[in-house]
């Protein structure tokens, strides 16, 4: 062992470069594909880095507890979007197969409060998961997110 000690403060909790082969040395840029648990970099966190700030980041008190029959919805949204454009394959977000997200939340906006006939996902559901979609993209764009181990270009 390097004596390198991981994010979560172990020494040897097994995640360390040399256990993992480079799990921490990883590849993060958005260009380079699929991002997945053995690849991804600490530095390049979805979310900040030292504690006190990732207290002011709330994710199960202030997004799960506040929606989370919105959440589940927008998660069978994932789910029925992989089945259709990814058949037989492990869940991801396949980039390349749709790129017109703003497009997109105009139109399931114009026929929000209604279930889509074509697959019974509520229309309001999409127009979350595009501008989830949108949001990401944006923040991976701009520098303040790394490319999500469920994404592949």
């Amino acid at each position: 062992m390097s004596g390198y000690v991981c994010p979560c403060g172990h020494a040897d909790c097994g995640m360390n470069s040399e256990a993992a082969g480079g799990f921490f040395g990883g590849v993060t840029k958005r260009e380079e594909g699929i991002i997945s648990a053995e690849t991804i970099n600490p530095v390049d966190s979805a979310l900040p880095t030292g504690s006190e700030a990732r207290k002011n980041v709330p994710l199960a008190r202030g997004l799960l507890d506040y929606f989370p029959a919105a959440l589940a919805a927008v998660a069978a949204v994932s789910k029925a979007g992989n089945d259709k454009h990814n058949p037989g394959q492990e869940m991801h977000h396949a980039r390349g197969k749709s790129t017109d997200h703003a497009d997109c939340i105009m139109r399931h906006l114009v026929d929000r409060g209604t279930v889509d006939q074509e697959d019974g996902m509520r229309h309001t559901a999409k127009v979350a998961w595009r501008a989830l979609a949108l949001l990401q993209e944006e923040l991976e764009d701009a520098g303040e997110a790394p490319l999500p181990r469920g994404a592949r270009l």
